[in-house]
């Protein structure tokens, strides 16, 4: 978060951001009932449970609510 943001979406704001930390739970879920059958950590996953490899945290817009990854509102930001 060391770059200026600005929304590609309202393409006005550079300066209001919701800064949304994710946290994955590895889970395994009941397919007919959504119960959780059981949950895994980070490093006890079963064989086929691929870990999260996402972003760790996404950006929100506070003006418009656009959400999205961070590179999107770094890369508007360094065009103007």
């Amino acid at each position: 978060m060391s770059a200026p943001y600005c929304c590609p979406n309202c393409k006005t704001n550079r300066s209001r951001f919701n800064i949304i930390e994710q946290v994955s739970k590895p889970v395994k879920l009941d397919p007919f009932t959504g119960d959780t059958v059981e949950e895994y950590s980070a490093n006890d996953l079963s064989p086929f449970h691929i870990p999260y490899k996402g972003p760790n945290h996404k950006v929100q817009c506070a003006a418009c609510g656009l959400v999205e990854d961070e590179k999107t509102f770094i890369a508007f930001g360094e065009k103007k």
